[in-house]
């Protein structure tokens, strides 16, 4: 018997696409056609599928992982989007063993008062893999960093203060006071976060969806050591410039709780994900002057205070 299928796709660039995925064939069995981008070439797959939630998670991981290896986009959502922060996190640890480079830090990023009485948190936490992390720490005069964002999705940067994760965490250990966090961090860092996603709308359809594409997480800046302890940061005040243009101005005060409290929550959210923290991780704590929009070809310059500017380039990747 001879099957008829009949879907739709459009192709906008060499690496974007949009259109149904799923179609029937004449038996009534369900299809997922998997696409994979290489360079120039499309690569695709038929498989038979039938819905379960574990395959609809790995599709979506699947499809976010293949968008970001290869500098791509994705047009539309891959599949439902995520109704509840298990499975926002279920879909990002699937995303997780497909990348293939090691986790060497963390993002935490906010709620909003609505999302965080919606959800019960109001944090959310993402991976910082290792070949999208800069170490200029050790650097008293640093240079312009070059950094890649996916244009052709969203992108930003976003004024941070990095914790440095001073021992491994306990496996066992869920619940973590102020205390307890206070004596993970072994040191406080100025700090540049790249908020990039092949989807453009990340931001537009809540944090589950955000959780889901690795936190919109795209690299880190980790600059100089600030001797500072977490009780005086709100005297920090920083300034952030998008190719010389004064774009955000804020300081830690800005964040409910300040960077201790961001570190606190990754540490209690990461342990129930069986993803304890690690010795030398590096966590950003929240954007303090707001999340700026960027694009490749563009720079950017943030000042912490007085004492310590960082700067880098956006690239396409």
């Amino acid at each position: 018997m001879t099957s008829n299928f009949s879907f739709k796709m459009a192709f906008t660039t060499k690496n974007c696409i949009s259109g149904d995925f799923y179609f029937e064939n004449d038996t009534g069995f369900l299809y997922c056609l998997y696409i994979f981008f290489s360079h120039r070439q499309v690569f695709m797959k038929l498989s038979s599928w039938t819905k379960t939630e574990d395959e609809t998670r790995h599709t979506i991981a699947a499809a976010f992982v293949n968008a970001r290896l290869n500098g791509g986009c994705v047009l539309e959502y891959p599949a439902n989007m995520p109704s509840d922060l298990d499975e926002a996190y279920a879909i990002q640890d699937d995303a997780i063993k497909l990348w293939p480079q090691e986790i060497v830090g963390w993002k935490v990023g906010g709620l909003s008062e609505i999302y965080a009485a919606q959800y019960g948190t109001d944090r959310l936490t993402g991976p910082v893999f290792k070949h999208m992390f800069k170490d200029i720490s050790g650097q008293s005069d640093a240079p312009s960093v070059e950094m890649k964002v996916l244009s052709e999705g969203f992108a930003a940067v976003e004024a941070e203060i990095v914790i440095i994760v001073a021992q491994d965490a306990p496996a066992d250990k869920q619940d973590w006071s102020r205390e307890d966090a206070q004596s993970m961090v072994g040191s406080f860092h100025a700090g540049i976060e790249i908020a990039s996603s092949p989807f453009a709308g990340i931001n537009e359809f809540g944090p589950l969806v955000t959780i889901s594409d690795f936190g919109n997480n795209y690299g880190l800046i980790l600059g100089p050591e600030i001797d500072a302890t977490a009780s005086d940061f709100g005297e920090m005040g920083l300034t952030t410039y998008v190719d010389d243009e004064k774009v955000g101005t804020g300081s830690p005060a800005n964040l409910s709780g300040g960077p201790l409290e961001s570190f606190r929550k990754l540490l209690e959210i990461s342990s129930k994900r069986g993803l304890p923290l690690k010795k030398g991780m590096a966590v950003t704590t929240g954007a303090l002057t707001g999340i700026h929009p960027v694009k490749a070809g563009q720079s950017s310059r943030i000042e912490f205070g007085e004492g310590i500017i960082l700067q880098c380039h956006f690239v396409k990747a």
